[in-house]
């Protein structure tokens, strides 16, 4: 017999939570392999149709689960993705290279380390974003960080707009957009005469 409940928690990165039914019953476990075929991921307050079945051990889990109806995308960003305006920062800085090359010529391989990171970052998100979908080991946030500060953030900006990953999560967007203003400022000390006037007082 099929039951009607509410995903009441889901853990996006581990591909499992717990689906309260609706006649009141205790939470059932539910894994990403119980769902049947679907295009998106299962999300928080989403109305779900399911099987109850059990585990190895005995414990009650859900099966052959189906979505009938998904929160309103009010609930979580309206857009479901990095907003386009931010894309200006990949342009900005584009700029800001060619201005402090221009000014203070730069090595060749400056440049090429931003194409080469964030190509290896737009990869990776990808290759993340594909494990989301099929419920495989995901790309832990700290790495996608770390990406982004070491010259990848252009390319991770793309993913998530392009792939629409990682873009509707406002304490990774937060923690992102500061890897994104440390880089580029690391870049202004390291390669402008920026680091002239923050040392002068210790000079």
């Amino acid at each position: 017999m099929r039951q009607v409940g509410t995903l009441s928690q889901w853990d996006d990165a581990k591909g499992y939570g717990f689906i309260t039914p609706a006649n009141g019953e205790a939470k059932v476990f539910v894994h990403i392999k119980a769902f049947e075929l679907r295009v998106e991921r299962p999300r928080q307050g989403e109305i779900l149709d399911f099987e109850l079945g059990r585990d190895a051990q005995g414990k009650r889990r859900a099966t052959r689960v189906r979505a009938k109806h998904r929160p309103a995308p009010a609930l979580r960003n309206p857009s479901g993705r990095a907003s386009l305006s931010s894309l200006v920062l990949v342009p900005g800085f584009a700029l800001l290279f060619l201005a402090g090359h221009l000014m203070w010529p730069m090595a060749p391989g400056v440049w090429g380390a931003y194409m080469a990171m964030s190509i290896a970052t737009f990869i990776v998100y990808a290759g993340d974003k594909r494990a989301a979908r099929l419920g495989h080991w995901r790309v832990s946030e700290r790495t996608l960080h770390g990406l982004a500060l070491a010259c990848g953030w252009p390319g991770a900006l793309l993913a998530q707009q392009i792939l629409r990953h990682k873009s509707g999560k406002s304490s990774f967007r937060r923690l992102f957009f500061l890897t994104v203003a440390l880089n580029v400022l690391g870049f202004l000390v390291v390669f402008t005469p920026l680091h002239k006037v923050l040392l002068k007082p210790w000079l």
